[in-house]
């Protein structure tokens, strides 16, 4: 019935100890929720659901705009065997090149919240293209070297807080 749907782990010759395990989605958070027997108040009451379902909502958004992107990237996730370092998606590029993107259920990121994004760009150099931080605020910002935080909205192209274009471009 096409309810649930694997995310594979991404893999690397430049990065040792990589889990193999796919992390499984269900294709929408709201009936995530449903099933889960939880309202808008529940939820809001949970911070890790919230975290969870925020994810599993970017996880659905990015899927469906996959078939009409240029570049055909592919969705995967990152994470070490013990859980030392996790990214929720990495988009591979052409030429091997990689974006990875944190969902944060904040407003306002700050750069510890990018920590595992640091750890990749510091790993592949070169091949690291961007950071993205995805939050609920209503503005862009520099975290780091190519690591931005970016709103959630920037997704659909909305009009971005103190930014003169739409989108996910800086």
């Amino acid at each position: 019935m096409f309810l649930t749907e694997a995310l594979p782990s991404w893999t690397s010759n430049r990065l040792q100890r990589l889990s193999a395990r796919p992390k499984r989605y269900v294709v929408d958070p709201a009936l995530a929720a449903a099933l889960l027997r939880v309202d808008g108040p529940g939820v809001l009451r949970d911070g890790d659901l919230v975290g969870r379902l925020l994810d599993t909502f970017v996880v659905s958004q990015l899927r469906a705009e996959l078939p009409v992107a240029r570049s055909r990237p592919r969705l995967y996730h990152v994470r070490e065997e013990h859980g030392r370092h996790e990214i929720d998606l990495l988009a591979e590029l052409g030429g091997g090149n990689v974006v990875a993107l944190e969902v944060k259920a904040t407003a306002s990121p700050a750069r510890h919240d990018a920590r595992h994004l640091l750890w990749l760009r510091d790993r592949l150099q070169d091949r690291f293209a961007a950071g993205i931080v995805l939050h609920t605020g209503p503005r862009p910002f520099d975290l780091d070297d190519r690591i931005r935080a970016v709103p959630i909205c920037a997704l659909w192209g909305c009009k971005l807080e103190g930014s003169a274009s739409p989108g996910l471009a800086p």
